[in-house]
């Protein structure tokens, strides 16, 4: 099931499942859901192993203490756009 996932998001949503160990399928989470609370039920320990895990799959940096945080962590496609414009800036 793709549920409307852009390649490059359901990439991410593969690094979400198996950084998190998340028992639902990558291709199953919907982009426009969000990420925390009714979403996939994630918390702030999440969005610490998942800075992470972009950061080493990636090679950027997403900081806690970002006021965008909000809005780079609100869905799969919000997520997805953020790493997409970080890529771009740094040329990776």
């Amino acid at each position: 099931m793709n549920s409307g996932q852009t390649e490059f998001e359901r990439e991410i949503a593969q690094l979400l499942v198996s950084s998190l160990n998340l028992t639902v399928e990558a291709g199953a989470i919907d982009p426009e859901a969000p990420l925390f609370r009714e979403g996939l039920g994630l918390d702030s320990i999440d969005m610490l192993e998942i800075a992470l895990a972009i950061s080493q799959h990636y090679g950027i940096q997403l900081r806690s203490d970002d006021p965008d945080n909000a809005v780079i962590f609100a869905s799969l496609r919000a997520l997805a756009g953020a790493i997409g414009a970080r890529r771009t800036e740094t040329g990776r």
